[in-house]
């Protein structure tokens, strides 16, 4: 069996790789909002919503998702609740892997990724398709567990974690930005973006 290629996120090559304010830990905290979600592989599937950005609608069925080409990456993590956890491997899809498979129009900028629960969360199209942004299935040598996100969970290292949403179940390609679930005022109004070295915490 061939190794995967490893993806190396800029971020680690950095001299300091803590953002400001932000602790090491060793440990890694489940933080979410709502129970953790039943996965049935027989019914589970990836959407990508269709018109008017794309030009027909994509959907995965799990065999189809795993089936997948898989890449590693390693890469760090930054909680917006500051704590962050260097040096983590992460097994999965390269998102650039999707970008590949369906027709994009040049008007989308962004894109809302849809999860259960109704959860969201909105990124910049160049984000979401940077060269170490996957849809990661497995974490350290293991399957994800569930409250991390089993069986799929975006990693977009660059940002704060909460921009690497759990439980992922559909991509919409959007025109213009609009805020997801933490990103809403209801919901603690965080920031649109999210960059950790910038302290892109909350939006002011």
């Amino acid at each position: 069996m061939h190794p995967l290629p490893t993806i190396i996120s800029s971020d680690t090559r950095r001299a300091q790789r803590l953002p400001p304010n932000q602790v090491e830990t060793r440990k890694w905290p489940a933080l979410h909002w709502g129970d953790v979600p039943t996965f049935d592989p027989a019914t589970w599937d990836l959407t990508v919503f269709p018109v008017p950005f794309v030009d027909a609608v994509a959907t995965f069925t799990w065999p189809e998702f795993q089936a997948l080409p898989r890449v590693q990456l390693f890469a760090d993590m930054h909680c917006v609740t500051g704590e962050s956890k260097l040096g983590n491997l992460w097994e999965g899809v390269s998102t650039a892997e999707l970008r590949n498979r369906i027709e994009i129009a040049p008007e989308a900028k962004f894109v809302m990724i849809h999860c259960e629960h109704g959860f969201t969360t909105n990124l910049p199209l160049a984000d979401f398709f940077d060269d170490d942004a996957i849809f990661a299935l497995g974490h350290n040598g293991e399957d994800l567990a569930p409250d991390h996100g089993y069986p799929v969970r975006l990693v977009i290292p660059k940002l704060y974690a909460w921009k690497s949403a759990k439980w992922v179940r559909g991509i919409e390609f959007l025109a213009d930005d609009r805020p997801g679930f933490w990103e809403s005022p209801e919901h603690g109004g965080y920031h649109m973006r999210g960059d950790p070295w910038t302290e892109s915490r909350i939006n002011t």
